[in-house]
């Protein structure tokens, strides 16, 4: 069996959580999200973070899952993301 990544990139505002989510939706998979500021609690002004309705759809991985308070690098998103197979 082959393992597929589909990324999808794009400034905010254009339709990228609507596409994943009728992506994941065909091919019966989750969504882990690689943004640098949906990761955080705190950070929910500017960055379309998807809606609860949204998020009860399709399982996501790291949205809204961190303090800013907290030590946080792109080591530590790697080891998250990759437990996630």
């Amino acid at each position: 069996m082959h393992k597929y990544l589909i990324v999808l990139t794009g400034p905010t505002g254009i339709g990228k959580t609507t596409a994943g989510l009728i992506i994941a939706k065909h091919f019966k998979t989750e969504i882990v999200s690689s943004d640098s500021r949906q990761i955080f609690k705190e950070m929910n002004i500017g960055t379309a973070v998807p809606s609860k309705e949204e998020l009860a759809e399709i399982k996501h991985h790291l949205i809204q899952n961190h303090s800013i308070h907290e030590n946080f690098n792109v080591s530590i998103f790697e080891n998250e993301a990759l437990g996630y197979n």
